[in-house]
């Protein structure tokens, strides 16, 4: 059982206190009353009335939820499950509720609350056979919020960690796959994040603040579409900066991974105009990198 619209006791004993103090004040005639004193009139009998409300049995609220979600009313349906979690705390009716106010408040694009909610689940029930399917929940709220690159890529970071959670956590369970496609496109989106960076600081000849973006796309980034261009706008800024073995660096590692590119073409033409041609020092930070990439 539980109240609704009741005050603790400690309060109304509290309240009832105050009450009895301030008649004393007023004098002994009005003690002969005392016994006629509702504290609950303070504030209207209406709204603290106590009201004793019986629990409904689980599998009703079960029922009734999943009935509404049956009618797409995802916010009724988690309202049920909330209550179900609720009244049915360390049962298997909590794991129950959970999962699918989680799935409820997702099918919503009530996607914060999604997460906050998966997350609790996880954190209580971190190995049941549906928490793949809890993280998969969590991760698909933060992806269904990236924006484009003109705007901040938090959401995207945040789903690219989640997604790489399922494939390393769970790499048999169904929803592996599609996170490995998603951590690609996560991560694609991050990538193309630094490049806007890039782009902008190489058109602003601010070359040390490019080469840092474009850096940033080859250490993290660079099993992404945006590796060759990043190869290429190297190239250029390092020229721009008079570091010409980076350049040539940059350019022939560009032409061994990506011999048909456009972007190697581009290179390639920029070393040609200043007297150079591309030339790999396996010292490099670029070539060291690119290395690591063929042996992981």
């Amino acid at each position: 059982m539980f109240f609704t619209r009741r005050l603790p006791a400690s309060l109304l004993l509290r309240f009832a206190g105050v009450g009895l103090l301030a008649l004393s004040a007023a004098g002994c005639s009005t003690l002969e009353h005392i016994g006629d004193f509702d504290p609950t009139s303070l504030w209207g009998k209406d709204k603290y009335e106590t009201k004793i409300v019986p629990d409904q049995p689980a599998d009703t609220l079960y029922n009734q939820g999943l009935a509404r979600l049956h009618n797409r009313d995802y916010e009724a349906a988690g309202k049920k499950f909330s209550d179900l979690e609720k009244q049915y705390p360390y049962t298997q009716w909590q794991s129950k509720a959970l999962l699918m106010n989680t799935f409820s408040l997702y099918q919503n694009g009530s996607y914060d609350d999604a997460i906050g909610s998966a997350q609790r689940y996880i954190g209580l029930f971190p190995s049941t056979p549906d928490t793949p399917y809890v993280y998969y929940l969590e991760a698909m709220s933060y992806y269904n919020q990236i924006p484009d690159i003109s705007h901040d890529q938090d959401r995207a970071q945040k789903a690219s960690v989640v997604f790489a959670q399922i494939v390393e956590k769970f790499p048999k369970s169904e929803y592996a796959e599609d996170a490995r496609y998603k951590l690609q496109v996560t991560r694609d989106q991050l990538a193309g994040k630094e490049m806007s960076v890039g782009r902008f600081y190489l058109n602003q000849h601010n070359y040390t603040g490019a080469v840092n973006r474009f850096q940033e796309v080859l250490r993290k980034y660079q099993n992404t579409r945006h590796a060759e261009e990043a190869l290429e706008r190297l190239t250029e800024a390092y020229l721009a900066l008079g570091l010409t073995n980076e350049a040539q660096t940059a350019a022939a590692v560009l032409g061994h991974n990506f011999p048909n590119s456009p972007w190697y073409k581009d290179a390639y033409a920029l070393l040609q105009g200043g007297g150079l041609e591309p030339h790999e020092d396996e010292g490099s930070w670029i070539s060291k990198t690119f290395k690591k990439i063929k042996l992981g």
